[in-house]
């Protein structure tokens, strides 16, 4: 029998070889395909006893931001700004994020997409169907918050109730708004009219946050001690809204009103630590708000609404 002594130098020699060796073995392996970017599309979460499941039901890049942002600003100021935060000047990305609301007695859907469509898929991914809706809470009438109530001439969600601004709804009723008259007008007689601090459901109140729209309202939501406002578009961008709220929105009605919205409630939210999900923040949407400077800064949520 032979003697066969292990050394540093053998191994070393060894494992050198195998790649040659599975080389000459084995089939050249194929580069995997590239998928795309993929993002999810739903996300839910704790609220005391309530589950928050946002829905991301639509998204796009959208070019020249500050043809939306910023329109009392420099395009120098702008840049500035963008590039201090990473992000670029010449485009941006929108989310479209309506949110079910399951209080443990009803589901709640606040605001419905751009279309039927892409809601409902969202919804299918969280594990719903439009027929579970119980009731559908539109903030505002622009539409991309009304474009899913309809879907080929008939009700998205078959089986819900409307509940809705008074103040909104009168202001967009003789506007002649073709959207509108699509998506609200054959629901008016199934929908209730909501004034500022009107219950939705138990835990869920309405809030004036006028200014985006003339009667544009946020929704307060408490369980068990814990709260969360559900802002729509109060606040549209987490940079170019929450740092600079004075910066002049293209959508916003009242230019004046709305910043002066923005700066009531994100001052709320800061001093109180109360999050929010933002109907066009990064998707998953939610988070918190600090106070930086004159302005705020957008904290997004980490994994406080997972821990039971």
């Amino acid at each position: 029998m032979t003697d066969h002594k292990l050394t540093r130098r053998s191994v070393l020699a060894s494992a050198a070889s195998l790649p040659i060796a599975a080389a000459a073995s084995s089939p050249a392996l194929a580069a995997a395909e590239m998928l795309g970017v993929a993002m999810p599309q739903f996300k839910r979460m704790k609220l005391g006893s309530f589950e928050v499941t946002t829905l991301l039901a639509g998204t796009r890049t959208v070019p020249e931001p500050q043809s939306i942002f910023g329109m009392n600003v420099t395009p120098d100021e702008f840049a500035e700004v963008s590039a201090a935060n990473m992000i670029p000047t010449d485009k941006a990305q929108f989310y479209f994020t309506p949110t079910v609301v399951n209080t443990g007695s009803e589901l709640i859907l606040f605001d419905t997409g751009l279309n039927g469509a892409g809601t409902t898929a969202a919804l299918q991914a969280a594990g719903y169907t439009a027929e579970q809706i119980d009731k559908v809470v539109i903030t505002h009438m622009h539409g991309d918050h009304i474009g899913g109530l309809m879907t080929d001439g008939a009700p998205t969600f078959g089986n819900a109730s409307y509940m809705t601004g008074a103040v909104e709804f009168d202001a967009w009723e003789m506007s002649g708004n073709e959207g509108f008259e699509n998506n609200v007008r054959p629901l008016a007689e199934k929908t209730t009219m909501l004034d500022d601090g009107g219950s939705v459901a138990s835990g869920v109140t309405a809030m004036a946050a006028f200014g985006h729209t003339p009667g544009h309202m946020t929704y307060m939501l408490e369980s068990d001690g814990q709260q969360l406002v559900l802002g729509a578009d109060f606040a549209n961008h987490y940079v170019w809204s929450l740092a600079y709220p004075d910066w002049e929105v293209k959508f916003d009605r009242d230019k004046a009103a709305a910043a002066a919205t923005r700066r009531q409630l994100l001052g709320m939210m800061a001093a109180d630590k109360v999050p929010f999900i933002g109907y066009h923040m990064p998707f998953p949407a939610i988070g918190f708000v600090e106070t930086r400077g004159d302005g705020f800064e957008y904290v997004p949520a980490s994994y406080q609404f997972v821990m039971s």
